[in-house]
């Protein structure tokens, strides 16, 4: 154990080397090391790549160069520039061997054990594996050397890297030319000195996870201050003047929030329409027919309809749901069946479904998006598709609210002022016709609709994975009334893509103390708002993690 810690406590970011070759068993045995390291649920996500090519070492160091220019101006002190300027920080072309080691992001489209809490996880294993092999060469008399100062989006098209394969940089891989005095280079120069000691504090309070106030360790003063507070100065350091971004800058806050972090990341996207019929259509509240909710089904198996078109154009995932069409479609169609039964019964003389039906609608739900979740995705919108369930999603919003039905009831398909007379007085008659319990559940039993409970409960489960939760019009947004009345902390996780045609949902946001995104007129569902306001999302992180901030840039900020 003397050798280990000798060669943990000497060993070096290699970045001068002799011209000595490195025998293929050296790298062989080195890999293997790399192998043996923990892989988090046996995935074996860590590649390696090999590199002897002259051709492709210059071209990376052209990119380092490129990027090099850019870290040397981080700092505003001349006299640490040019030190900087002077050293030595790659071999890139004199190492007689390069190595890239990558995690493969491909594994998390399957389960694994280990990967669900985080997907980071798969790159801990690599970085894993990259310790293993510097220790191996170490203790074989060579020695690595990592080079992280790259554009990582031309480093993997240099070396034809897939998108799925992600790079933990580049690795010079010789024999030592020096020891540095058996101390870090930069300390070695006196750039930074490396503390004796490492920091170690006992944590003895447990935090309430509930709260997004919770504390976070600051390294720079090694203090405590929330995380909120670290987004929000992230935020206001930027070359903008305070606020100027708006609505950017309260989505991109409430990211960093929801997923933990000041440099978040929404991965994999994905927006569930779920589909379902409603008894109520047969007294004509609708300006389709009830086969319109089948028909439009397969026009989104078929790739035809808006939300497709808006998925494909911003790379987001999507699934259909039979939650309860009146059909019964083939059982090789693409679609998730988590049918409860061919549509609702009627609610203005009875009960809509049992209360094992409600039940069994939340079950799915949530099942439907633990799949989601695991297979990597934090960001998840929902959309939904059933003639007559307007309807529906106002007699819920006013059952559930207080708000007299009068103000919950809009156009739906687009009926006329009459028929919209005429839906507002079949509604009235079935709230009054309603006799059972006061309880919450007791109310989507008699009222609900199968798919609008599927998506409450679907949504109650992305909380619990802290998914990021878009929510399109009028009816997502009555489903995610549902969903916080049972769980109001579900509020800090919602995105509201915009505001819907429906005279109803800005009564219902505003119950809900929330702010859409968009203001389009958009009346169609289907999970429309929730693709288009995709790219916003987008914004927001990206100004977060890559805008430079006034102390990068060497811009002066506001006195």
């Amino acid at each position: 154990m003397a050798t280990l810690y000798d060669i943990l406590r000497s060993r070096r970011d290699t970045r001068h080397f002799t011209t000595d070759p490195v025998p293929d068993e050296v790298i062989e045995k080195a890999l293997q090391a790399g192998h043996y390291a923990p892989s988090v649920g046996l995935t074996d996500a860590t590649k390696y790549f090999v590199i002897h090519s002259k051709e492709i070492k210059t071209a990376v160091k052209e990119l380092f160069v490129e990027y090099d220019k850019k870290a040397a101006d981080q700092t505003d002190n001349q006299d640490q520039k040019e030190q900087y300027k002077n050293l030595k920080l790659e071999a890139i072309e004199e190492a007689p061997v390069g190595l890239v080691i990558c995690y493969d992001r491909s594994v998390l489209n399957h389960f694994t054990i280990g990967t669900v809490g985080s997907n980071e996880a798969i790159k801990f294993s690599a970085v894993c594996a990259a310790q293993n092999i510097w220790l191996s060469l170490t203790e074989q008399g060579y020695s690595m050397g990592w080079v992280s100062i790259l554009n990582y989006y031309k480093f993997k098209k240099l070396l034809g890297f897939p998108e799925h394969l992600e790079p933990l940089g580049y690795f010079c891989i010789g024999k030592p030319a020096t020891d540095y005095g058996n101390q870090p280079m930069l300390q070695q120069l006196h750039w930074k000195q490396k503390s004796d000691k490492p920091f170690v504090t006992e944590i003895k309070v447990a935090q309430n996870p509930e709260d997004e106030n919770h504390l976070v360790l600051n390294e720079e003063n090694k203090g405590f201050s929330t995380l909120e507070q670290q987004l929000q100065d992230k935020i206001d350091s930027k070359t903008k003047p305070t606020g100027a971004l708006g609505i950017l800058e309260v989505l991109a806050k409430q990211i960093g929030l929801v997923f933990q972090s000041v440099s978040p990341e929404i991965k994999q996207p994905n927006i569930v329409v779920f589909a379902a019929d409603h008894g109520i259509a047969n007294h004509g509240v609708s300006a389709y027919p009830q086969d319109v909710t089948r028909q439009m089904v397969a026009n989104f198996l078929e790739g035809g309809a808006a939300i497709n078109v808006f998925c494909k154009q911003n790379n987001i995932r999507l699934a259909v749901v039979d939650a309860g069409v009146n059909y019964d479609f083939p059982t090789n169609a693409n679609l998730i069946n988590a049918k409860i039964d061919k549509g609702t019964q009627s609610f203005l003389h009875g009960p809509a479904m049992t209360v094992s039906q409600l039940e069994l609608c939340f079950d799915k739900g949530s099942k439907i998006v633990t799949q989601i979740a695991t297979s990597g995705s934090n960001c998840i919108g929902f959309g939904e598709m059933g003639i007559g369930n307007t309807s529906t999603a106002s007699v819920l919003m006013s059952v559930i609210t207080g708000i007299p039905i009068e103000e919950c009831v809009g156009k739906g398909t687009g009926v006329d002022e009459e028929k919209l007379k005429f839906k507002i007085d079949i509604l009235k008659k079935a709230i009054v016709s309603y006799q059972d319990a006061d309880d919450l559940d007791n109310k989507l039993a008699y009222f609900g609709g199968f798919e609008i409970l599927q998506m409450a409960g679907g949504m109650l489960e992305a909380y619990k994975n802290n998914m990021l939760i878009v929510v399109d019009g009028f009816i997502c947004s009555v489903a995610f009334l549902i969903a916080f009345e049972k769980q109001p902390g579900i509020l800090k996780n919602a995105v509201f893509s915009h505001l819907s045609a429906e005279q109803a949902h800005i009564k219902l946001l505003n119950y809900l103390n929330a702010k859409a995104i968009l203001q389009l007129d958009l009346r169609l569902g289907e999970g429309t708002g929730c693709a288009v306001v995709f790219p916003i999302l987008l914004s927001a992180v990206a100004f977060l993690n890559e805008m430079a901030s006034f102390e990068s840039a060497g811009v002066s900020s506001k006195e």
